[in-house]
């Protein structure tokens, strides 16, 4: 493998300390096609920018007629007609025609009059109330919908996303350490997690006193559990922490996920997040050929899709690796219409009746949702360039690095962040830490065989 000597600017030791100092716990371990509409929409109308002056829009009102007569049809086709829990690839094509929609109603705003623009902003609500129920929120006496969640966001806002229960509560003091007083982040820090139960108030009093701008936010109080089960769903916490929350820009972060650079620095300065709006990271490469289900149904999904740039250069989709995403970050700009829909997609995913027959069956936890997700509906991201690398200790006897974790790299190809926080072994060992001095990039992995074995 090639490895590199460790060298940060904010060295590991100096976080590894700072982190045990200020994070005493004091005892808390823890296919429909996609439609006409398009075509129609670039057809019949011109956006106001596109015209010259002296030659107005092309429209009529036959034509804008017909357009809202399309709308309906479709939205009560939809809303009679749900999906089934295995119609990845239909839902994917039922968020393209509603982000169809949404860009309608908001580029012909001045070319409808007040009723045919209030009755299409009814019908895109209703149509998205219908294929995603769980968005009504318990806390109001009227229907939510995806307009009340897009203007619940704070514009221009940037913030990160904890999602965390009991369990993993140690490990999010950790990371919240971490961003305040190893990297001095001043980013907002929302603590999700899924009623009292999962986050008692003495915890999350705890967690808020740790740095400055603190917060937690009861998913249970944004969303209809009903059809999600997120006491009990696990992993499926974090689409929907990602989707309810205030922020525009939002880092979501896995609670054992330790950063080397302050998150900053991906929101203004990574070119593949700025570019496309979504940056996700690479799982390792292993188990090339032994998941042949699982590319089948991704293929079966896939089969009538044209592939993102991103899925084009996929060895894990390509070369039939097994897992393609490392989910314990992920960065999202749900400002961008297209990003938001397919966060919504996967938040779909990881539903409890979609989770328990495909999502988690296919996949391992919400790992491949995320990209599924703005893959099917048409959405561009951005993935690192490496694959998963490994930050650990060198093995003098073969000149390997190996360790528990799994690293991930920026543009430069600089450290960025890694998983499976600041213990050596967090699954065998819950009191020895490690401080990694090598890490590896672009080798081949060797895959511990048990949970007590390094990976190399």
């Amino acid at each position: 493998m090639r490895y590199r000597l460790l060298f940060c600017t904010l060295t590991l030791l100096a976080i590894f300390t700072l982190i045990q100092q200020r994070s005493n716990l004091r005892g808390f371990v823890a296919s429909e096609e996609r439609g006409g509409l398009h075509g129609l929409l670039q057809t019949t109308f011109k956006a106001p920018n596109e015209s010259s002056p002296t030659s107005p829009p092309i429209h009529s009102d036959e034509s804008l007629t017909h357009l809202l007569h399309t709308v309906s049809t479709t939205s009560t086709y939809f809303i009679n007609y749900p999906l089934l829990a295995s119609e990845f690839a239909k839902m994917g094509k039922r968020l393209q025609v509603l982000r169809d929609w949404i860009e309608a109603s908001e580029g012909l705003t001045h070319q409808m009059t007040p009723k045919q623009a209030t009755t299409l902003h009814h019908q895109i609500d209703a149509t998205a109330l219908a294929l995603f129920p769980f968005l009504r929120n318990p806390t109001r006496s009227f229907a939510s919908s995806l307009s009340h969640i897009r203007d619940s966001f704070r514009p221009g806002s940037k913030g990160i996303v904890i999602p965390t229960g009991q369990n993993t509560f140690r490990y999010a003091c950790h990371l919240v350490t971490n961003l305040r007083d190893a990297l001095g982040s001043k980013l907002p820090i929302e603590i999700v997690y899924s009623g009292d139960s999962d986050l008692p108030s003495s915890h999350r009093d705890f967690i808020t006193g740790l740095g400055s701008d603190v917060v937690t936010v009861d998913v249970l109080q944004v969303f209809n559990d009903t059809p999600l089960d997120l006491e009990h769903g696990g992993w499926a916490i974090k689409t929907f922490a990602a989707l309810g929350s205030q922020y525009e820009q939002i880092l979501v972060l896995d609670a054992d996920a330790i950063l080397l650079q302050a998150p900053e620095t991906i929101l203004d300065q990574h070119k593949g997040y700025q570019s496309t709006g979504a940056l996700l990271f690479h799982d390792r490469l292993l188990w090339q050929g032994e998941f042949q289900e699982r590319h089948r149904w991704w293929e079966q999904q896939l089969e009538h899709h044209t592939p993102s740039e991103a899925l084009a250069k996929s060895r894990v989709y390509n070369e039939g690796y097994a897992e393609e995403c490392d989910s314990g970050l992920v960065v999202l700009d749900k400002s961008r219409l297209p990003i938001l829909l397919g966060l919504l997609h996967a938040c779909w995913q990881n539903t409890k009746e979609v989770r328990d027959a495909w999502t988690y069956r296919m996949g391992h936890g919400d790992k491949e949702s995320w990209w599924f997700g703005l893959e099917l509906s048409g959405a561009q991201y951005t993935f690192e360039a490496h694959y998963g690398g490994m930050l650990g200790s060198m093995n003098t006897d073969d000149n390997k690095t190996c360790s528990f974790t799994i690293a991930h790299f920026d543009e430069r190809d600089c450290l960025l962040w890694y998983n499976g926080s600041l213990l050596k072994n967090k699954l065998m060992n819950a009191t020895e830490f490690d401080i990694p001095t090598h890490y590896m990039l672009d080798g081949v992995w060797e895959k511990g065989a048990t949970k007590q074995d390094m990976s190399c």
